[in-house]
This record gives C-alpha cells, sequence and structure tokens, in this order.
C-alpha cells in the first residue's frame, strides 16, 4: 500500500493547494459570523436586563465619569484593550461574552434613564450595534477576536501548531486596531451628542 507524500516548502511547512485555500477560508467567515450572532444575542439578553432605579443610577454615574475623563483615543485604546484579550484562546470567548452582556446592560441603563434620547441614538439595542457606525466596526473587531480565540483553542486541543496561525492572528490584530481607532473617533463624538439629551 502506497502513501502519498505530502509536498512541503522550502521551511518545511505543507503546501496548500488553492482548493484547500478556499476550504480555509470559507471555514474562517463561519467562524466570524457565528460569533458575531453569539455576541449580538448574549448584547440582547444584556439589554433586556430588568434594571432598578438605583441600579440605572449607580450605571450611568459610572458611564459619566468615564466619559469626562476620556477622549476619541482614550475610548480607542479602552476597546483595543478589551478586542486584544478576546485573542486569547478559550478565555477570549468568555471575556467576549461578558463584554457583550455588560454593553446590553449599560444600554438598558441609559435608555431607564434617559427616554428622551430617542433620536439621539437608536432605541433598539440590535439597531444601535448593527445600523451605528462605531457599532458596526466594534462588533467586527470583537467577533475577529473572538473567532480567532476559538480557532486557536481547537489547535490546542488537537495538539497542533498554533504556529500556522501566527500570520493570520497577527493580521487581523491590525485589522481590529485600525477598526477600532476609527470607531474611537465615531464613538466619541455619538456620546458628545448623547450628553447634550442628559
Amino acid at each position: 500500500m502506497t502513501r502519498t507524500s505530502l509536498k512541503t516548502n522550502r521551511h518545511g511547512y505543507p503546501q496548500i493547494d488553492n482548493y484547500t485555500c478556499h476550504i480555509v477560508e470559507y471555514t474562517r467567515l463561519v467562524w466570524f459570523f457565528a460569533v458575531m450572532g453569539a455576541f449580538a444575542t448574549i448584547y440582547q439578553l444584556g439589554s433586556m436586563s430588568e434594571i432598578t432605579e438605583s441600579e440605572a443610577e449607580l450605571v450611568m454615574a459610572e458611564f459619566e465619569d468615564l466619559v469626562d475623563d476620556i477622549d476619541a483615543f482614550g475610548i480607542f485604546l479602552h476597546n483595543t484593550t478589551i478586542a486584544l484579550l478576546m485573542f486569547i484562546p478559550g478565555f477570549g470567548m468568555i471575556w467576549g461574552s461578558f463584554s457583550a452582556w455588560s454593553t446590553g446592560f449599560v444600554f438598558a441603563a441609559i435608555t431607564f434613564s434617559m427616554p428622551d434620547v430617542e433620536g439621539a441614538i437608536p432605541t433598539m439595542p440590535l439597531a444601535l450595534l448593527f445600523l451605528t457606525p462605531f457599532g458596526l466596526l466594534e462588533i467586527c473587531a470583537y467577533s475577529l477576536g473572538m473567532s480567532r480565540s476559538l480557532i486557536l483553542l481547537v489547535t490546542i486541543i488537537k495538539r497542533q501548531s498554533l504556529l500556522v496561525h501566527l500570520k493570520g492572528t497577527i493580521i487581523e490584530i491590525g485589522i481590529v486596531v485600525v477598526l477600532l481607532l476609527v470607531g474611537g473617533y465615531v464613538e466619541f463624538f455619538m456620546i458628545e451628542e448623547l450628553l447634550e439629551h442628559r
């Protein structure tokens, strides 16, 4: 019984044909959109939380303290710190899920405390996530990090080398940084508009 040898490149890594490349790219997209759906679902659940007046006041006080001392670049650094943790194998998915729920909870507190913000922000949680520029940029960034976290975890479980994912992970980190840099400035201007309705 003959065994077909696997062609390798000059670095010793397996050569991947075009068909295999398409399969890998398709699988990556499936991971990305599956995680995006999970993030949106958890965020929606967080936004449906029952909030008391005291809880809403506490969240709003913390929110206003945060935005009083932060600018667009500060928002970028804050969101980037959150996003980079999402790349950690396994932990990133847990961290991202918590971030999704807590963001939804903050949304619920804002709409509870500021019922007159209609027109300043979308009143449907998922509309804020998918129909605002900064929301769309941020969910794309977080979905990249969380899905990469799962891919790395699966690689570890299969006892395969993480080096094959090194280039892809670095590229995706770069994409996330760019997305969050743009999103940070957009979000800053939106927060300024929101506080004017306070």
